[in-house]
């Protein structure tokens, strides 16, 4: 229109007349609108490709306490040990969540997202999305499930 090429969007919003249609194209061609709409576009084909990835059992994040990365695959480390015996004895315990996130040397939030990381029954979660994975689980699901269960009801304990 009026030589000057506009995405689908754009021409149909256009307007006829051509003193109308320069007006709008000068708005358009505002350098960080632009800017602000190539990024998204790459955003989302950067999203696009790390899902892609992640759906072929590929982390997308740094691995977890008990894992390395070796040769692009996660494989279980000298803290494999460690891992399972955090859930061991969060199961057992008797002791508050602080002190056993002491004795590990982690935070409160820290083991929490250990115990919560879906890593260790062998899957990946990338988006919202859960995603089955190659590399070898470090925790049972009985174990996993019923660490789940547990804070669980802990959190509905010390929240009624």
């Amino acid at each position: 229109m009026f030589n000057i090429n506009l995405c689908t969007i754009c021409s149909k919003f256009a307007p006829q007349n051509e003193h109308d249609f320069n007006s709008y194209v000068s708005e358009k061609i505002d350098w960080k609108i632009l800017d602000t709409f190539r990024n998204s576009k790459k955003q989302n084909r950067q999203k696009d490709e790390m899902t892609s990835k992640a759906s072929e059992g590929i982390l997308m994040s740094r691995p977890p306490l008990g894992y390395d990365v070796k040769d692009g695959k996660l494989t279980p480390n000298i803290d494999a040990s460690r891992v399972h015996s955090l859930f061991k004895t969060f199961l057992a315990r008797k002791y508050s969540l602080n002190s056993i996130a002491k004795n590990f040397a982690l935070s409160t939030n820290g083991l929490k997202k250990v115990l919560t990381n879906r890593t260790y029954l062998g899957e990946i979660k990338f988006d919202g999305k859960i995603f089955k994975s190659t590399h070898r689980p470090l925790i049972s699901a009985e174990i996993f499930y019923a660490v789940q269960r547990k804070l669980r009801e802990d959190y509905l304990r010390e929240n009624n």
